[in-house]
């Protein structure tokens, strides 16, 4: 319990004796809501509490409130350095440097889509894509041998949304040769599955170019 004190109150605010919570209210209501920074020093706390803070209904919810308010960031990607800064102004100027948490050059990769905080990247060497949430420094990749999750510039759209049962999907349209395939990954289940869309004939051609984002 010293930990989580370390967490919720700085150094300067000793002798506050931190009420006696449930586990479950600490998880669903103090953690959630905590700076990227003290939920990645909580981790340390046991190894239930780096179960429970590593789960993707935990990272969905600690996304929500980082996207509330003055809590929001700005995510900086240059040639070779990567930063997160605040849109608060009198914050502005205040950089956190981060580290990639694949082996390429920030200028190798590609923002698809964003979403309460989660990003959809692609690497530009590989084509592979990602699920990244750069203020927990969480990454997933979506590829797998299927040839799934694997992104074509000029041919592919995707888009971050959530589905009616609260899971977070990637929804990736591919364009082929008089076909166009669409694919959503589930963040729950770690899947992807095939979904109708778009079977006109006048999609399968050359003629546009898709403009991937946010499908709500």
């Amino acid at each position: 319990m010293k930990k989580l004190k370390g967490c919720l109150y700085s150094a300067s605010e000793s002798n506050t004796k931190l009420p006696d919570l449930g586990p479950d209210l600490i998880m669903s209501e103090i953690l959630p809501r905590l700076p990227a920074k003290c939920v990645g020093r909580a981790k340390k706390v046991c190894k239930e509490w780096l179960s429970c803070i590593s789960s993707k209904e935990f990272v969905m919810m600690h996304c929500r409130h980082m996207c509330k308010g003055s809590r929001q960031k700005i995510l900086s990607i240059g040639q070779e350095s990567c930063f997160i800064s605040s849109t608060t102004v009198d914050l502005v100027d205040e950089k956190t440097m981060i580290t990639l948490p694949f082996h390429v050059r920030p200028s190798d990769v590609w923002i698809l889509s964003s979403l309460n905080g989660l990003l959809c990247v692609c690497l530009r060497n590989t084509f592979e894509m990602l699920i990244w949430n750069p203020l927990i420094r969480t990454c997933i990749n979506i590829s797998d041998s299927k040839s799934y999750g694997f992104f074509k510039i000029y041919s592919d759209a995707v888009g971050l949304y959530i589905d009616s049962s609260n899971d977070y999907r990637v929804l990736h349209i591919k364009r082929g040769r008089f076909t166009v395939d669409v694919m959503a990954y589930s963040r729950r289940t770690s899947d992807w599955k095939r979904i109708p869309f778009l079977q006109k004939r006048h999609y399968h051609t050359n003629g546009y170019v898709w403009s991937g984002g946010d499908f709500l």
